[in-house]
């Protein structure tokens, strides 16, 4: 099993020609662990990306993530300086979530948004997350309910790939895509290794999703939008289309799959993504 202590966001080198791509990963997974995925997507792209949202205590969780847009946009002003072009978000679930509302916030930094298995909550489903974040029992519920419990130590790397191997959502992944995740996923701790990516974090990302999207959603939206959605994702399930369809119209697509396809099929989703990202390019010419 491969090992790196370099966070990946570092390791992309690319032609400064190319079209820039900010990456904006998923909820408790560090960007490293999309390498695969990312990958593919570099002969055509440069990519940037943060190495995890939610860690640095200058940009703590709260209530519908307003300190992690922050977060995101301080990361885009420093690209947008240093290109001098918009740029690319491409997000997979709450990085999606995170690049359509920082694409509202400050659309001039932004080219346009694919957003990757990031349902759009609003409606009378927003309305029972407000009721359950203001009695505070969202932590109670998946999958906030699993994430608090989550086993994070383990004796050895090993030890830590053998567990998730064993895990009916991991199993189904390429092997590289796990090794990535745990060389870049876990971190050295008294008792062997743990996860870099904190428990707490990312239960308190789930237990604050935003619940008044439905003011970011207004049309029209300043950059054009495009949403892939897995076959057989049950947080699109769960959230509904609706809402995701009527704000990005025709720039929808489907991919066999669930909800990390990315991680699932990482060589497909980037055809997928690069196809959609040219589309929306299109529009912005």
């Amino acid at each position: 099993m491969p090992v790196s202590d370099t966070p990946y966001w570092l390791q992309a080198t690319s032609d400064n020609s190319l079209p820039l791509i900010h990456f904006v990963h998923g909820n408790s997974f560090p960007t490293g662990t999309y390498k695969v995925f990312l990958d593919q997507l570099q002969s055509n792209y440069q990519i940037r990306a943060l190495e995890m949202h939610g860690h640095n205590p200058a940009y703590p969780v709260t209530d519908c993530w307003p300190e992690l847009c922050k977060e995101l946009i301080a990361s885009l002003e420093v690209s947008h300086a240093r290109h001098n072009k918009p740029i690319i978000l491409l997000g997979h679930s709450l990085g999606g979530m995170l690049s359509l509302m920082v694409a509202k916030m400050r659309p001039e930094l932004v080219r346009c948004v694919v957003m990757l298995d990031s349902p759009v909550v609003a409606g009378w489903r927003a309305k029972v997350l407000h009721v359950a974040k203001s009695l505070n029992v969202a932590v109670k519920f998946p999958p906030a309910k699993f994430s608090l419990k989550r086993r994070e130590i383990w004796p050895s790397k090993e030890a830590a790939f053998q567990h998730f191997a064993s895990k009916d959502m991991f199993a189904i992944w390429p092997e590289q895509v796990l090794c990535d995740y745990i060389s870049f996923g876990t971190e050295l701790h008294s008792e062997g290794v743990t996860l870099r990516f904190k428990r707490d974090v990312e239960t308190a990302i789930y237990c604050s999703l935003p619940h008044a999207i439905n003011r970011f959603c207004a049309q029209p939206y300043p950059v054009p939008i495009g949403f892939i959605c897995g076959t057989t994702s049950q947080e699109c399930s769960q959230a509904g289309l609706f809402h995701t369809k009527k704000l990005v119209g025709e720039n929808f697509d489907w991919i066999e799959g669930g909800h990390l396809y990315p991680l699932e099929s990482p060589e497909l989703a980037a055809e997928k993504a690069h196809a959609m990202v040219q589309k929306l390019l299109a529009k912005t010419k």
